[in-house]
């Protein structure tokens, strides 16, 4: 009699920024699941020596590393985000440098993940904006915009205009809320969401059944 092979389960989790999607991750990982977080790898690939980061400096130039030699992200959103056409271009080529390490690197992990029977939570902000398959199904962690805007000025020190800029480039709530399987509203505290992490990962789990043969 032979075993089973193990069988892994791809859920996709995206929201718009300041939705508090990092948060719903974490508690995904809190209660076992294998998280892939695009955000993080990012952060990775763009860390002083790196190729990605080299290339940043050769097309964004020298004002985007910071006096102890790391990158200076403020700087970066300074050269990307606005409405000129010069803006534009910038974004279009950091995109080009940065989107296809960051997509291999997300294969690489998922290949890894392959031969278990784990959880993976693939992280991605721009899930609807890229398109990205391959996921048992997709969670979406929704909040008013104006409480987006609010989060990223007063937790993360980004400047208004600038958090107002990220937020219009990104998808309409109502267009990523289309492609949701499972919805999270955070438009509340923490204690709010506890249950719907408890209520997904349910879900979760009724989509491991389904997939088991």
């Amino acid at each position: 009699m032979s075993l089973a092979s193990p069988i892994v389960l791809v859920v996709g989790l995206t929201g718009g920024i300041g939705s508090g999607k990092s948060t719903v991750s974490s508690a995904l990982s809190a209660r076992g699941a294998r998280v892939i977080d695009a955000d993080a790898i990012v952060h990775e690939l763009q860390q002083p020596g790196t190729e990605v980061f080299a290339a940043m400096v050769d097309q964004l130039g020298a004002g985007i590393v910071d006096a102890e030699g790391s990158l200076d992200r403020q700087a970066v959103a300074d050269l990307v985000f606005g409405d000129s056409s010069e803006h534009r271009d910038r974004l279009v080529a950091l995109n080009g440098i940065v989107h296809p390490a960051v997509g291999a690197e997300i294969g690489r992990r998922l290949e890894d993940a392959a031969s278990t029977d784990d959880v993976v939570i693939l992280d991605v902000p721009l899930m609807v904006e890229s398109g990205r398959g391959g996921h048992a199904g997709l969670i979406v962690v929704d909040c008013p915009v104006d409480i987006a805007i609010s989060r990223l000025i007063e937790q993360r020190g980004v400047r208004a205009e600038d958090a107002r800029e990220r937020v219009a480039r990104q998808v309409t709530r109502d267009e990523r809320l289309a492609h949701a399987d499972f919805v999270i509203d955070n438009s509340g505290d923490r204690y709010a969401l506890g249950p719907q992490v408890d209520a997904c990962w349910e879900w979760i789990e009724s989509l491991r059944s389904e997939s088991t043969p």
